[in-house]
């Protein structure tokens, strides 16, 4: 009897041991769970120099997104994939910007993502969240996950004049009907 007790628990020892890759890591949790995102809308809260501004946003990848800002400029974000475009509806400016020229040019390529989250290992912060941090052309980009449901939750990145831009991102819809329209670049006329 008792050999056979210790048999049972080798036999579960060495299942579980050769089994062990049925259970995914967290990470290819996060993996599979950004495979099946086509698109992300949600609510941002974006601090840059401790100015904080909040808005809207629509991603769909690959690498479109639209945002507007609530502020009294009522700045608007647009890229169409290639060019990222900034307006601003009180003060008539306009400002086109190469999306190679930007950190969001990692940041909304969901293959890319992927590409990075696969060869690194997260960092756990607060017991909350889980941070992947990488550097592109002198981009530091960190990219934060919620440490339960593993949806993206924000990034941190240097914005085009070299500040330090966090973005948390909130009330997260995933793959709803969009209307591809909103990422046609608006013109300087």
């Amino acid at each position: 009897k008792r050999y056979s007790i210790m048999f049972r628990v080798l036999i579960i020892f060495f299942i579980l041991n050769f089994y062990s890759p049925v259970f995914s890591s967290t990470k290819e949790k996060i993996i599979s769970k950004m495979r099946l995102i086509n698109n992300l809308s949600f609510n941002f809260i974006q601090t840059i120099n401790d100015k904080n501004e909040n808005g809207k946003c629509i991603i769909s990848y690959p690498k479109k997104i639209w945002c507007e800002y609530d502020n009294s400029n009522k700045k608007i974000i647009v890229s169409n994939g290639k060019s990222l475009v900034i307006t601003t509806a009180n003060t008539g400016s306009y400002y086109r910007y190469p999306l190679s020229k930007t950190p969001l040019l990692f940041l909304l390529d969901k293959e890319y993502l992927i590409s990075k989250i696969d060869v690194l290992e997260p960092r756990e912060i607060d017991n909350k969240y889980l941070n992947f941090t990488f550097l592109e052309n002198n981009n530091e980009i960190n990219v934060f996950f919620d440490k339960k449901n593993l949806m993206l939750v924000g990034w941190q990145t240097e914005d085009i004049y070299q500040n330090l831009a966090i973005t948390f991102i909130s009330s997260i819809k995933i793959n709803q009907g969009i209307n591809n329209k909103i990422f046609t670049l608006p013109r300087n006329d």
